[in-house]
């Protein structure tokens, strides 16, 4: 057998070398999700293998630690052998995996690994899931040897380079005065990014005011945003504040401030460039004294080309620019997310004791398949995605000894996930290989607002009740086309259906799963579901 060479990981980098170290990213192993709950989010840094050494993972050793931590302890659960897993260096700067024969069962994805696999920069860049003993759920990943944990977390749950980054931010521009522009997708988390510039900044103690500018009637937006005269308009039968002044002294958040309307655009960089509003119907400007945060998830450049957002706006709004990372891009976060979440939702339940309890059981409280398809999903929806989903399985799981997810959830998290590496366990001679696939091949995001009801109609017949394709149709992400569906007044769906007739469409098409599909009208997994749930054979 191979002679292992271990290295003290502690003191992998040599001093004349450390601040050179310490800015390159290295590869790391985050603890997704553990028989005790708790350990979500602890990381063991794989210096060594940076370095040219190898680290021995084991039920035994290293320690795992919080980032920024010092003390730690290992996987320490029985049903992972004190045999060890064997990461080394592979070609490129990648990281190769060796498990003996009778060590622990370590599963890529849904692949049991047998031998040897090797992970090249790329795949490690995008986080590379291990289970191990179908227990434990490791992300295999890189980070920087110098990320250590805020004193203050400002709110935001995670331990990644992504958050890190996002949390200097805040830090450094909170005590200014400039305006700042929060860039991100729906759902990452711009207005706590806000809320924590607010609460860092001198006006902590003043008003936060946050408006979503999508919501506002663009009829109303003016007068909603710098107030109206009594008169001024149909309906304005009194003085009306406005967000400006009630935010007098503190903070207006702003957010999608893409979809604000050209004429409130103008007024917008008024009161940047003059600190004064002009009520809707009034004749002399208000002073206010208000900081300005806002945010989009809209190609404001490219708006500018479309002519539908002013140059000059964007200049003034980005004073100073933050760029929240999507869950996608910060994995390693997933784990440490889904335990906070579900440590709120079982408070709200009066069942905060379940994750107490968990760490004794013979079984995790979150079976390791599950915490797999969490950090393997792509969360189009981000953080906001991802509280969705873990209430929904708390809440259906309860009175139950484990976590389970619904045949729903089940569905939508393996919608779309990151490509797992599915090579042979023993690796080509060549150290070339393929580029990942890219996360995320749909074309530019719609609001789901904007899809009317025939198009939803349209989308789903000419896919045939695909609802992947059709969502990719229509620029949307999955779940929203949930919801568009459960809403729309056109559409229903498989639990609509009654038994007999799904029993009469199953034998007038003989079976033919297509065609009753294309008949009933409705998603074709779950149709399949329903008629082998009544027993009318294969479909």
């Amino acid at each position: 057998m191979q002679e292992v060479k271990f290295t003290d990981i502690s003191t992998a980098a040599t001093p004349t070398r450390a601040s050179e170290q310490a800015s390159r990213p290295v590869p790391a192993i985050t603890v997704i999700s553990h028989p005790t709950p708790q350990r979500a989010g602890e990381r063991l840094l794989l210096g060594a293998v940076a370095m040219g050494g190898t680290v021995a993972l084991s039920r035994i050793a290293p320690d795992f630690t919080r980032p920024g931590g010092t003390l730690g302890m290992p996987l320490a659960d029985t049903f992972v052998s004190r045999k060890p897993l064997i990461f080394e260096p592979a070609p490129n700067g990648g990281v190769r995996l060796r498990v003996e024969e009778g060590g622990t069962l370590v599963h890529v994805g849904d692949t049991p690994l047998v031998g040897t696999q090797e992970f090249s920069t790329q795949e490690l860049t995008a986080g590379v899931p291990l289970m191990l003993a179908e227990r434990i759920v490791l992300l295999l990943h890189m980070a920087l040897p110098s990320e250590s944990a805020s004193t203050e977390e400002l709110g935001m749950v995670g331990h990644g380079a992504g958050t890190r980054r996002v949390r200097e931010d805040v830090l450094r521009v909170a005590d200014l005065k400039v305006p700042v522009l929060i860039r991100g997708e729906t759902g990452s988390g711009k207005e706590l990014v806000a809320r924590a510039i607010h609460q860092r900044s001198p006006r902590r103690g003043a008003p936060f005011i946050s408006v979503n500018l999508g919501a506002l009637p663009k009829e109303l937006a003016a007068a909603e945003l710098f107030g109206a005269r009594k008169g001024a308009y149909t309906g304005a039968t009194q003085d009306r504040e406005g967000f400006f002044r009630a935010a007098h002294g503190g903070t207006l958040f702003l957010d999608e401030v893409g979809e604000a309307p050209p004429e409130v655009q103008v007024l917008l960089l008024r009161v940047l460039e003059t600190g004064e509003v002009f009520p809707v119907g009034g004749h002399a400007p208000v002073a206010v004294d208000v900081r300005l945060i806002t945010a989009t998830d809209a190609d404001l450049q490219e708006r500018i080309r479309q002519e539908l957002f002013k140059a000059p706006l964007l200049h003034r709004l980005a004073g100073y620019e933050i760029q929240v990372p999507p869950l996608r891009e910060r994995r390693e976060d997933v784990g440490v997310l889904f335990h906070h979440f579900a440590q709120e939702e079982l408070a709200a339940l009066g069942e905060a004791h379940r994750l107490d309890a968990a760490a004794s059981r013979s079984e995790p409280w979150l079976p390791a398949a599950l915490a797999a398809q969490l950090v393997r999903y792509t969360w189009p929806g981000n953080i906001r995605q991802l509280r969705n989903v873990t209430r929904q399985i708390v809440i259906g799981s309860r009175g139950l000894p484990r976590l389970q997810a619904t045949a729903r959830i089940e569905q939508e998290l393996g919608s779309s996930v990151t490509p797992v590496p599915q090579r042979s366990a023993v690796p080509s001679a060549s150290p070339e290989r393929e580029p990942p696939a890219p996360l995320d091949q749909s074309p530019s995001r719609r609001k789901p607002s904007e899809v009317t009801d025939q198009e939803l109609l349209e989308a789903l017949r000419s896919t045939s009740w695909d609802l992947k394709a059709a969502a990719e149709r229509l620029g949307i992400a999955r779940p929203s086309l949930y919801v568009l569906i459960e809403r729309s007044p056109s559409l229903r769906t498989v639990a609509d259906l009654s038994p007999e007739e799904i029993t009469r469409c199953f034998q007038e098409c003989n079976g033919d799963l297509d065609a009753m599909v294309r008949k009933l009208e409705v998603s074709k997994r779950g149709l399949q579901r329903r008629v082998r749930e009544l027993g009318l054979g294969e479909a």
